[in-house]
Parts: structure tokens; sequence; C-alpha cells
């Protein structure tokens, strides 16, 4: 088990997640984009307090918000979020984790599968919540995305740390030689 905070410690600590195959690991694919949206607040009041009832309105209301914030493309906040393309999921997930503060945002393969206009976007969302302070644990097997998205690049292999170096200074072979465990 990588982390195993309480939800209430990560959101103490403002620790996000955002995992790989996100409808499988980070969504309940049968209900609705809007209560998948709420799975951070919906006990909660919007003064931050805990809520004993849920408030259905007021979940529409923010999931309609992040859904035109984030250009998730649905029919509806009513829908399933099971019946969204890979890519409208990932922002779906990165509307949810990425809204509110944010210390530690833990990604992994944030962009796999996806096309084109949705890598750009969820890079940038990942930038942005870096430089407004985040720290960003970014967990990829694709080169480009490491070198464009780090500061700095580590390899683990076998469980131990073989291989560090600033993003910048990077060579695509070394890097990619620890990868395959040639170290």
């Amino acid at each position: 088990e990588a982390y195993g905070a309480t939800r209430d410690e990560t959101r103490k600590n403002k620790v996000r997640f955002i995992p790989e195959e996100p409808l499988q690991n980070a969504c309940a694919p049968k209900m609705t984009v809007s209560e998948n949206l709420a799975f951070r607040t919906f006990d909660l009041k919007s003064d931050g307090k805990d809520a004993i009832w849920l408030n259905k309105g007021s979940m529409k209301k923010r999931a309609s918000a992040l859904i035109s914030d984030f250009k998730v493309k649905t029919a509806s906040s009513s829908s399933p979020i099971a019946a969204l393309s890979g890519g409208n999921v990932q922002r779906a997930v990165l509307a949810r984790e990425l809204t509110g503060d944010v210390d530690l945002l833990i990604v992994s393969n944030p962009c796999f599968g996806l096309d084109f206009s949705a890598v750009a976007e969820i890079r940038a969302r990942i930038m942005k919540a870096r430089n407004l302070g985040a720290a960003v644990l970014l967990l990829s097997e694709d080169l480009d995305e490491l070198l464009e998205m780090s500061d700095r690049i580590m390899v683990i292999s076998e469980g131990k740390l073989v291989y560090e170096t600033p993003a910048r200074s990077a060579d695509i072979g070394v890097i990619g030689a620890h990868m395959a465990g040639h170290h």
C-alpha cells in the first residue's frame, strides 16, 4: 500500500491522487458525473464544515461549474461517468482532484491512451497545480512526458532508486537503460 491515509487525513494534508486508468481506479462507473465529482466534498457544507445531509442541488451546481471549467464533454451531469470518453473521464477526475488547495499531487500515467488535445490540456492542468505550489509526484513510462513535465527524474528499479538527474540535463538513452534494468 503506497499511501494508507484515511480520507480525512488526505483532505487535511491536501493530498490528491490521479491514478492510472481513472474510470476503474478513481470513479464509480455506474454513478453519475455529478456524484463522481462530489467524492471529495459530498460530506461538507460550503463553509467546509461537516454536513449531516447530502445536498444534491449543491452537488449538481458544483458539478456544472467543474464540467464547464475543465471542459468535460458530457450529455449531462446526470449521465453515468462510464458514458464519457477516456479523456473526459480524466478531465472529470482532474476537476475533482485539483479543485481546492493541493499540497501534494500524485499522478500515474496521466495521459496514457488519450488524444493529442486531451494530453495537452491535462499536462497544462498538472503544471498549473505545480506552479500554484503543489508538489507533483509524476509516475510515468513516457519519457517525453517525464522530460516535459519534470524538474527531476528518478528511476526506481526492483524497489530501489537507481538513477537521479535534473530533467534539463537528462539523457533519454541513460534513463531508458536504467528503466530497463541496465544499471
